[in-house]
């Protein structure tokens, strides 16, 4: 016979009364394995089956959903899913039930109709595949933060020399560096920060906000380079072209903003799905992948412009070994700088289809500060001269 605990409770308006029942040990015959789902997920009774029912009330269903609070009777993991269920006869469902609110110990359940019910946590069983990946994604994200620090150190002592340009390339890595860094943390402890919604909101605004910000400087960065090779100039150094670095600046940072602040006005809910980023319920994933697409499309296009205009140049010079080696190593640098303009980005939309195009996109996407290093600051003629003339008068003093 089961042990159980039976409480009433009579309601203010009219003469009904609630009765619970606590069944200790059901749990053990209505197991959570009866739960089912589409995903394959280890399931864990969290609590003992509890009765709530209306005694002489043949409608079932309640006029507003009640709150029901039942204790755990084991710890919540961290990664866990929490689910108020119901047993329907023959197994154990969720329709009419919602959780509002977790904690460590207890679980608020809201429910439009009385029944037996329980909480099941759900802990999913990852792929080996994506433990690969997820491991994968921390060393190559990592590696990738490191060489942005150096590139923003390096950058940042040439910003007096009038030879080097590297507003554009500096921005893009401090931009680049939060980004990834914000991002790498907020999914690192996703399990501590989803029960706050509030923060879980704020930080998928700010990450919309820094890769739209790292995009728009991409686009920068594109423009400046179409630019020099469309006046003819060498695009390993260059003199401080184009608009002033305040302006720059405005449209780096400002049109990420705008683009937040209207999205967050029209649908101030998209933000903070399960994975603290946008949601995609009514398009709203449209507010990132929108201007996205439409800076890697024009990034495209005059990156191709910007292939005929130097085969055209070169295709005037006279051959020689000295032009076969600088046409190799220019071949090599618009490699690279492909990648920091952020093309190899379009592989995103293929994702999912090949496990080799998903570590491609990784790597590359994730070696973005990398590439900027090498290419434009341990390639860079005067950005090697500034750095180690501030060396040599660092040594000096």
């Amino acid at each position: 016979m089961q042990q159980r605990d039976t409480a009433a409770l009579i309601l203010v308006q009219g003469s009904a009364a609630v009765a619970f029942t606590n069944f200790k040990k059901l749990g053990s015959v209505l197991t959570a394995d009866l739960f089912y789902t589409v995903s394959d997920a280890n399931k864990t009774m969290m609590s003992a089956v509890l009765s709530a029912s209306l005694p002489k009330t043949p409608n079932k269903v309640l006029p507003s959903p009640a709150n029901i609070t039942v204790k755990h009777i084991q710890s919540l993991v961290p990664q866990g899913v929490v689910s108020c269920v119901y047993w329907n006869g023959s197994a154990w469902v969720v329709d009419g039930c919602d959780v509002t609110q977790t904690n460590s110990t207890h679980t608020v359940c809201s429910c439009v109709h009385f029944s037996t019910f329980a909480l099941i946590m759900q802990v999913e069983r990852p792929p080996e595949t994506n433990q690969m990946m997820e491991l994968l994604n921390r060393i190559t994200v990592s590696i990738g933060l490191g060489f942005l620090t150096l590139a923003v150190m390096t950058f940042a002592l040439c910003r007096r020399k009038p030879q080097v340009n590297s507003t554009t390339r500096l921005n893009l890595c401090i931009s680049l560096f939060l980004a990834q860094l914000i991002f790498l943390l907020v999914q690192e402890f996703i399990h501590l920060i989803r029960p706050h919604k509030i923060v879980c909101t704020v930080l998928s605004g700010v990450l919309h906000y820094l890769f739209l910000s790292c995009f728009v400087w991409m686009l920068l960065e594109t423009i400046w380079l179409f630019h020099s090779v469309l006046g003819l100039k060498d695009i390993r150094s260059q003199q401080r072209i184009g608009p002033h670095w305040g302006f720059k600046c405005l449209i780096g940072y400002g049109v990420p903003m705008a683009v937040v602040v209207v999205s967050a006005g029209i649908m101030p809910d998209g933000y903070g799905s399960d994975r603290c980023w946008l949601n995609y319920d009514r398009g709203f994933i449209w507010s990132f992948l929108g201007p996205v697409c439409f800076i890697l499309g024009a990034n495209a296009v005059l990156f191709i412009i910007i292939l005929i205009l130097l085969h055209t140049a070169l295709s005037q010079m006279q051959h020689s070994p000295t032009h076969n080696k600088r046409f190799r190593a220019l071949v090599f640098k618009i490699l690279v700088q492909s990648i920091i303009i952020g093309l190899p980005w379009i592989l995103g939309f293929f994702t999912g289809s090949s496990e080799a195009l998903d570590v491609v996109f990784l790597v590359l996407n994730s070696q973005q500060g990398t590439f900027i290093f090498l290419l434009h600051c341990v390639l860079n003629e005067e950005v090697r001269q500034q750095f180690w003339s501030c060396c040599s008068r660092g040594r000096a003093i």
